[in-house]
């Protein structure tokens, strides 16, 4: 199956994800609609059917999704770390409006939902590493409480109405396009800061380990998830790899050509778990996807993405 010709509809599409995600599907010919806020950091795509709606617009939403084959949900309500402060305005924003956006999908006869979920939170702390779908699920966030939520969600409406969905459980994306200023991605974060001459701020003692994945890892995810007509419903999308934040800075030095970044440690967040590497064996198996990109060369290029914009 191909997406060319499709209607796709990417909710959250001036995000970080949803831009490169729009990318490739009008790269493929698919007809895109790109919902929710203008990007920030460039202009919107004149290839785009641009809707410039906030997601609680109940007839801008019910309009958007009108005749759409496929549904890319991309919409979060906030991060980790400010959703533990409110977490009656992450359900919602996030789930209550999910479940509304569900709502018009089965109505509209949308093909497939293919929800944006996070493989960072949704786990909490593991027992053991890799972690596996299957795993016990405690977050440890109201951000990952909302994206599993959601995911049951997913499960009932298949259930009740034969809304087909898939759920993709992502690590932690970096590349171009990701905005240094929104407190969410310690690459870009700390690029900026070296390119800005400013210390890296990391939270905590830097020996937080992560799994990282390349933008470009993740739309293929995206676009395997939409063509996939498995059983299952959930698939970890990671690099399989964990690497400590302390790494992660000195891997951006080297791939900038500073030896030694100069950091500032501040004291570490409730939301961060200590340790998050995701088992994606099950994503290889059944979507017949795996990461390709070089580490060495993703870093490079997100820094020159970053030294040519107007964020640092």
């Amino acid at each position: 199956m191909t997406l060319a010709g499709r209607s796709c509809l990417v909710l959250g599409a001036g995000g970080f994800i949803g831009q490169a995600l729009s990318d490739r599907l009008v790269a493929e010919g698919a007809l895109a609609r790109a919902y929710g806020r203008r990007p920030r950091l460039r202009d919107p795509d004149p290839r785009f059917d641009w809707w410039g709606h906030d997601f609680s617009d109940d007839l801008a939403l019910a309009r958007a999704v009108d005749g759409c084959d496929y549904v890319f949900h991309l919409i979060g309500g906030t991060l980790p770390e400010s959703a533990n402060r409110n977490p009656e305005a992450e359900i919602l924003g996030s789930v209550n409006r999910t479940i509304h956006l569900l709502d018009l999908c089965r109505m509209s006869g949308v093909r497939k939902v293919v929800f944006a979920s996070s493989g960072g939170t949704v786990y909490g702390i593991p027992k053991s590493i890799p972690i596996g779908e299957t795993m016990e699920t405690f977050p440890i966030s109201a951000y990952g409480i909302a994206k599993l939520t959601i995911e049951k969600f997913l499960y009932l409406y298949k259930y009740l109405h034969g809304l087909e969905s898939v759920a993709l459980r992502i690590a932690n994306p970096f590349g171009p396009y990701q905005d240094p200023g929104r407190r969410q991605g310690i690459i870009a974060a700390a690029i900026a800061s070296i390119f800005a001459g400013r210390p890296i701020e990391i939270w905590g003692d830097g020996t937080v380990i992560r799994d990282f994945i390349y933008i470009d890892d993740v739309i293929s995810a995206f676009i395997a998830a939409a063509d996939y007509d498995g059983p299952t419903g959930i698939f970890n999308i990671g690099s399989g790899i964990g690497r400590s934040v302390n790494e992660i800075v000195a891997s951006v030095g080297q791939a900038i050509g500073v030896d030694a970044p100069h950091r500032i440690y501040r004291q570490g967040r409730p939301s961060d778990v200590p340790v998050n590497v995701l088992d994606i064996a099950l994503a290889r198996q059944e979507l017949a996807w795996a990461p390709t990109a070089d580490w060495a060369e993703s870093l490079r290029s997100t820094a020159e993405w970053l030294k040519t914009s107007q964020t640092v």
